[in-house]
């Protein structure tokens, strides 16, 4: 790796496109300093791509496969009058939930 960082492009509009899919409002202040952590986040991924990984195993991980908690045997689940016994609020059988995201 060279440990030279370039600058990776973000405009406002990406930026102001970030915002909305997270749901969340940025002042120009926040854009402008989330911009340049993003540009280094970038820059650093970008400079991974240089590693070379000549003999390194595809697999990533040295550990055998399998579980490390023991068997999955299955069980008989709760009843739905049983899992439904302490919900807050239910309908038609099933659990009802507020609204968490309003658009």
């Amino acid at each position: 790796m060279t440990g030279e960082m370039r600058e990776i492009p973000i405009g406002e509009k990406l930026m102001k496109r970030l915002a909305r899919l997270a749901s969340i409002e940025l002042s120009p202040q926040e854009r402008k300093s989330l911009r340049a952590d993003l540009q280094e986040i970038l820059s650093y991924v970008e400079r991974l791509g240089e590693l070379s990984l000549d003999g390194i195993d595809a697999s990533g991980s040295r550990m055998q496969a399998g579980s490390v908690t023991g068997p999955d045997v299955p069980r008989p689940g709760l009843g739905r009058q049983a899992a439904l016994g302490n919900a807050p609020d239910i309908h038609g059988g099933f659990f009802k939930a507020p609204p968490i995201i309003e658009r």
